[in-house]
């Protein structure tokens, strides 16, 4: 692929969660060679970027992200030629292969951790040893700590107990997984994306944290930017890679670093703090609506804080968040006006999109009935945590409906058939029941489709300069139902309405866009009266004009 360095500031990555996107072999989990099967599918998106979730040798405690050989491709996934053959007929397509690096942690399954179970071992030194525990909690519940017979000591793991996180402080690590990707860069790997990062770096006095769960002492951490820019001039400099850096509970002043327009460290980031508007009281597990003004606040906030000096990853799902169109829209009646008004909002932001398989066509969540539908390891230690706290079973499972990461994973939907053509086999997580009404056959055959207006999004983005370097003003900061955005350039001015509800709404054009074009709107027409536009429930419209 011949991507130049400015390219990836105009491109569409889509990110490919394996287990659930194709099975061709009959599998109840998904395969490199049902990626490369459906190559010429994404290609018709216009995507530049593929994104894989990991698929690496692993024990799946946690899906991948608890990888046992990093060199080696997951039996469940194929082989390592399924992944090169997926390489090259991508490279056919134009269409470049991003990598997921888990290096925050590893499986307690890999051979450093069980040769560093031993004190005498040169790889002990590659994890992180305490004699005592800290309160510190893992992020899927319980302690951060847990005891290991033959170390006699307490190893730290962040994440599951089977995650045991890595010591960055040591510089023979550091070499071992910079050689490691290497490997994968020099195999034609075009881009990594790489998981909590801004983790990797721990307050080396581990210290209890009285107020809270241990974060504050390992989040955004006292040798972070150290590390990424040891890791940019070994591995990144030179190669014109896309990067990316996944950052769990970051700063905005912390990510204009890590992607500031240098290129020191990555080339740019993503952050949740949008995803937790429905988080009552910053409560994940409360099933609650979305704060729609808090949410249009966030968002602004990191495209004025970002523009000119970093860039934003921007994102509505992936493979922990709910189905977009069920969190912040309408999943049934307005599902496809809802779906396509939020691409509209999120396309015409700064920043690189990232597209979530089924993303595309709409796809919602599944709306499991019973604990026994889920498989996520976070979803399942919460149930039986919060059943211990005294929660009654039907107030978790609304919360679990609600938030858990198994409303991304369930089976893509291709067509009509028989598990929604994912695979002849029972997948290993349900496929959703409305998948004969959505599913990708019918999208791609209808031009009014989700399909189509995302595809029609990803051209514009190339087509106008303004959609990358606007900057960007928000025109109704409290607005009950419409996030009215503006971006601006010397020669282009862009306009993006969008009405976040089910009821109609107006809204009054500045003098300047009242004979604005239309670049895209999902209703047949727009309804406007002079200055005035009648925005219809979930509505959205792109003005726009040359100055």
């Amino acid at each position: 692929m011949t991507l130049t360095t400015t390219d990836w500031r105009k491109s569409a990555v889509y990110q490919i969660y394996p287990k659930s996107f194709y099975s061709p072999e009959g599998k109840a989990t998904g395969t490199l060679r049902g990626v490369t099967e459906k190559l010429d599918y994404l290609a018709s998106l216009g995507i530049d970027y593929l994104w894989l979730t990991p698929v690496y040798a692993s024990p799946q405690n946690d899906n991948g992200y608890d990888v046992s050989n990093y060199y080696a491709i997951d039996p469940s996934y194929g082989t390592m030629q399924d992944f090169d053959d997926l390489l090259a007929e991508a490279t056919k397509r134009d269409l470049a292969v991003m990598m997921d690096i888990v290096v925050n942690h590893c499986s307690t399954e890999h051979d450093w951790f069980k040769q560093g179970r031993n004190p005498d071992s040169p790889y002990h030194d590659y994890f992180i040893w305490q004699d005592e525990p800290t309160n510190w909690q893992s992020k899927f519940g319980g302690p951060a700590w847990s005891f290991d017979e033959v170390a006699g000591k307490y190893y730290l793991h962040l994440f599951d107990q089977t995650q045991a996180d890595l010591n960055w402080e040591n510089p023979r690590l550091r070499e071992d997984i910079y050689q490691m990707m290497q490997f994968w860069r020099d195999k034609g790997v075009r881009g990594f994306r790489l998981d909590v990062i801004n983790l990797i770096s721990k307050d080396q006095s581990f210290p209890n944290d009285p107020t809270g769960d241990g974060r504050t002492f390992y989040t955004d951490g006292p040798r972070v930017h150290d590390y990424l820019q040891e890791m940019n001039q070994r591995v990144f400099e030179g190669h014109d890679l896309m990067t990316v850096g996944e950052m769990s509970s970051t700063t905005l002043n912390h990510c204009r670093q890590y992607s500031h327009v240098s290129e020191e460290e990555l080339k740019m980031t993503f952050n949740f703090h949008h995803l937790k508007v429905d988080y009552p009281d910053g409560q994940k597990w409360t099933a609650a609506p979305f704060d729609f003004l808090e949410l249009k606040r966030i968002m602004s906030d990191w495209q004025v804080g970002m523009q000119g000096k970093a860039w934003n990853a921007i994102f509505w799902c992936n493979h922990d968040q709910p189905r977009v169109v069920s969190r912040f829209g309408d999943d049934t009646i307005y599902r496809v006006e809802s779906a396509k008004m939020l691409a509209t909002t999120l396309h015409g932001l700064q920043g690189t999109p990232y597209i979530y398989q089924g993303e595309e066509i709409g796809m919602t969540n599944p709306d499991f009935t019973n604990l026994t539908d889920y498989r996520d390891v976070e979803t399942l230690n919460l149930y039986e945590e919060k059943i211990a706290q005294g929660e009654a079973p039907e107030q978790i499972l609304a919360a679990i409906r609600q938030k858990s990461r198994d409303n991304a994973r369930t089976p893509m939907q291709w067509d009509t058939t028989l598990h929604a053509g994912f695979s002849e086999a029972t997948p290993w997580i349900d496929v959703a029941p409305n998948y004969t009404d959505i599913n990708v056959k019918a999208a791609v055959a209808n031009p009014d489709s989700v399909f189509h207006h995302y595809k029609k999004l990803i051209q514009l983005r190339k087509q106008y300069d303004v959609l990358t370097n606007g900057m960007y003003r928000l025109l109704t900061p409290d607005d009950l139902s419409i996030w009215a955005y503006e971006r601006t350039t010397e020669d282009e001015q862009l306009l993006v309405l969008s009405n976040f509800y089910s009821s109609e709404t107006t809204f009054t054009l500045p003098e300047t866009m009242s004979d604005a074009d239309v670049l895209i709107q999902n209703y047949p027409d727009v309804a406007q009266d002079g200055r005035n536009v009648t925005l219809r429930p979930y509505e959205s419209v792109m003005f726009y004009r040359t100055t």
